[in-house]
């Protein structure tokens, strides 16, 4: 099989396409024959700055799509030929990834691995993070009518930042969709605009404007990094900001004390351990918006895999507008 590895960490151009042996899944494993394989910001920052905290040689992960091949020693959710998406935390550039049964859901009759990679992973941070924003714990059960992982107090004002990413633009659509008034969305460029006006954006800002407008509530920070003390200071007195991204940064501790603000981090690993209901909950309710058109995954482009580093030096640039997804 072909995989994409590196070994040394730099730009994009240190990713190679090599031949492996086909991996064995392990207990509570399912091997999937990859479709599609989704790019993410964390992989990107992996071979740019992993140094001291990626093994070498590197391998990335990130969300897959596919069909079941094999299935690991005792498994029994799930049956060869069965097409599921899934995250695995390492060996997604690949032909054959393993994915972690705990990560892994089915992909309706229907839908192809494409729409399942730029909807699943992207929506359920997407939907942990607005749980997680609305209070110091995931909301219960929604009531009918509610929709699934509606904060369990209603936000008036909220900022994304990458809005335009990924998880970005589907967190602008499903706020929306919650009812929450004031939906800000924070990008690099002022290009992306009307893309996010179009999703439901009642505002978009530039990162490095001098004015990000009114405080809001709440911060989605999927960015990090120099980005993050901007992020707390757009907080209104009392918000709080939900931080899910790899980029790392200095909080301004002082910010949050005159300002009585908090800062939540989301590990989506243990929200689906602790959370496991409402995860799957989240799953049924991202399929079932997206069958119905409220909810529109962006695909930005589809890659070979065997060009996995141009798909990096589209994430860099910060040029994306949506998922940017490779195919084996």
């Amino acid at each position: 099989m072909r995989r994409v590895r590196f070994h040394r960490h730099g730009g994009p151009d240190v990713l190679c396409v090599e031949e492996a042996e086909a991996p064995e899944p392990a207990p509570g494993e399912l091997l999937v024959r990859t479709e599609a394989i989704g790019v993410t910001l964390p992989s990107v920052r992996a071979v740019r700055e992993g140094a001291g905290r990626t093994a070498l040689p590197g391998v990335l992960g990130g969300e897959v799509a596919g069909e079941v091949v094999a299935l690991g020693p005792g498994v029994t959710d799930y049956a060869i030929g069965d097409r599921v998406t899934g995250l695995p935390f390492s060996g997604s550039y690949t032909e054959l990834a393993r994915v972690p049964v705990p990560m892994a859901s089915r992909i309706p009759n229907g839908a192809s691995a494409v729409s399942a990679v730029a909807l699943v992973r992207g929506g359920q941070v997407a939907l942990a993070a607005l749980a997680t924003a609305g209070s110091s714990a995931p909301a219960p059960p929604a009531a009918a009518g509610r929709p699934v992982g509606a904060p369990g107090a209603p936000i008036a004002s909220l900022l994304i930042t990458g809005a335009a990413s990924g998880v970005g633009h589907l967190a602008v659509q499903l706020a929306k969709l919650q009812g929450i008034p004031r939906v800000v969305a924070a990008v690099s460029s002022p290009a992306k605009a009307d893309f996010l006006r179009a999703l439901g954006a009642d505002e978009v800002v530039v990162y490095d404007s001098a004015d990000w407008g009114e405080p809001v509530e709440v911060v989605l920070d999927g960015v990090g990094g120099d980005l993050l003390p901007r992020a707390i200071d757009a907080l209104a007195p009392g918000g709080r900001l939900v931080f899910f991204n790899s980029g790392g940064g200095t909080v301004p501790a002082h910010a949050l004390l005159a300002g009585a603000k908090t800062v939540t981090g989301l590990s989506m690993g243990r929200f689906v351990a602790g959370h496991r209901e409402l995860y799957d909950r989240h799953g049924e309710e991202l399929w079932r918006l997206a069958r119905a058109g409220r909810l529109r995954p962006a695909v930005h482009a589809e890659i070979p895999l065997a060009e996995a580093a141009r798909a990096h030096e589209i994430i860099e640039a910060r040029a994306n507008l949506g998922k940017v997804v490779l195919i084996p």
